[in-house]
C-alpha cells in the first residue's frame, strides 16, 4: 500500500520513478516519495533496503533514473546537508578545525561554527576528531550537515553511537529543526525511536517504497506499528552492496 503525501506539489524533497543500477542489477526500482518542509520524514527499512543508495542518488553521488527536486528545481547541493554513511572527518584536526576547513569550501560565514557547535552540545576543546568517541563524531557530522543552515537535511542513520541522552538531544533537534521550516529526511532501521521524532514515513523494501504516508496510518486495526512495518517488509531480498 502506498498513501501518496499531497501537501505542496512541488515544495521540500520530491522523488519520481527514481531508478538505481548496479551493474544489472537493479537497486532501487521506480521510488516515488515526498519530503514537505517543517515536518521531519522517515525513511524506514531493513539493513541492505536499499535506504543509503537513495540517498546517494538525492546527492548526485550515483546516477539514476527519474527525477529529483528540491522545492521544484533540480538539487542544488549548496542547499542541502547531509550525514550519509558515518562522517567524512579530518581526523588530525579538532571540531572547530573541521568546520573551519568546511565553512571555507562552502563559502560560509565562519561564525556559525560556535552556532552549530553549540546546537549539537559538542564540546571537545582542542581534541583531534580522531580521537572522537562514536557519539562525538555523529555530534560533529550533525553540525557539519547543519553548517550552511540549508533548507534540506538528509541525515543516514543520525542516532548511531549516540548514548539515550544523545538520542534525545537530537529528537529535540530534529524536531526544532521542522519546526523552523526545514524539510528534514532521515532513515532508520529502528522503528520504536523514529516512531517519537518522524511526522510521515516511507517503508522501503527491496529497493521499492511498500508504503507512504503520515506514521499514523501505518498500522492498520489491530496492529502496533512493528507490526505493520514487518507486515511490509516480509520477505524481501536484501540488495547486494547495500549495507543499510
Amino acid at each position: 500500500m502506498v498513501d501518496r503525501l499531497s501537501p505542496g506539489p512541488s515544495s521540500g524533497l520530491l522523488l519520481r520513478d527514481v531508478c538505481v543500477d548496479y551493474g544489472r542489477s537493479p537497486v532501487v526500482q521506480g521510488v516515488c516519495l515526498h519530503a514537505t518542509p517543517g515536518r521531519v520524514y522517515g525513511l524506514l527499512g531493513l539493513n541492505g533496503a536499499g535506504k543509503s543508495t537513495l540517498f546517494s542518488a538525492v546527492l548526485g553521488l550515483v546516477p539514476f533514473g527519474g527525477t529529483i527536486t528540491v522545492d521544484g528545481h533540480p538539487v542544488d547541493l549548496t542547499q542541502v546537508g547531509a550525514s550519509i554513511n558515518g562522517p567524512a572527518l579530518y581526523p588530525h584536526l579538532s571540531a572547530r578545525g573541521n568546520l573551519s576547513v568546511h565553512a571555507l569550501l562552502t563559502g560560509t560565514d565562519p561564525a556559525r561554527i560556535d552556532e552549530v557547535l553549540q546546537r549539537v552540545e559538542l564540546h571537545a576543546g582542542r581534541k583531534r576528531a580522531g580521537s572522537f568517541s562514536t557519539g562525538m563524531k555523529a555530534r560533529l557530522s550533525l553540525a557539519m550537515a547543519l553548517l550552511t543552515d540549508p533548507p534540506l537535511l538528509i541525515l543516514d542513520e543520525p542516532q548511531n553511537g549516540l548514548d539515550p541522552q544523545g538520542i534525545k538531544d537530537l529528537r529535540e533537534l530534529i524536531r526544532s529543526l521542522a519546526a523552523a521550516g526545514k524539510t528534514v529526511v532521515m532513515s532508520s532501521h529502528q522503528l520504536g525511536e523514529v516512531a517519537h521524532i518522524v511526522d510521515d514515513v516511507g517503508i522501503l523494501a527491496g529497493g521499492e517504497i511498500r508504503y507512504e504516508g503520515p506514521l499514523t496510518g501505518l498500522a492498520e486495526p489491530g496492529e502496533n506499528l512493528e507490526d505493520a512495518f514487518f507486515r511490509l517488509v516480509r520477505n524481501t531480498p536484501s540488495i547486494e552492496g547495500e549495507e543499510r
